[in-house]
């Protein structure tokens, strides 16, 4: 699971910037998922991102996340993930899965700013359909 630390700061301050950075994702033919720090100002401190073997599922490596999130300092992590079948809309896997990291992320005092579903269909935000 590759790390890169980001040289230029940027900001990750609207739903609009998170879905530009992830869109590159809807074009994936394999189940990848991305994970973005942040800093209290919602500086972007550095990404993380996992590639499937499988086309439909994912391991949610958690305990990766939380040591990123805290190696970089981070108040809070925005995760995205794509559905390679064209279709945004979260599965009760991928509820389960951001409800165990948010409470995971939570423990740490680090919040878990929204979980994007990035699909050729379009983007679905937990946090706008009141699931964060």
């Amino acid at each position: 699971m590759p790390l890169e630390a980001l040289d230029a700061p940027r900001r990750l301050n609207d739903p609009a910037a998170a879905v530009a950075l992830f869109a590159c994702l809807a074009d994936e033919t394999t189940e990848v998922m991305a994970f973005v720090y942040l800093a209290a100002d919602e500086r972007v401190l550095g990404m993380r991102h996992a590639r499937s073997a499988s086309v439909d599922r994912l391991v949610l490596p958690i305990r990766d996340i939380a040591a990123d999130a805290l190696a970089f300092g981070a108040a809070a992590v925005v995760m995205a993930h794509n559905h390679p079948s064209g279709d945004p809309a979260p599965s009760s896997a991928d509820r389960e899965a951001t409800r165990l990291l948010a409470r995971a992320l939570a423990t740490l005092d680090i919040r878990l700013a929204d979980h994007l579903i990035v699909a050729r269909g379009g983007v679905t935000s937990f946090r706008r359909l009141g699931l964060l």
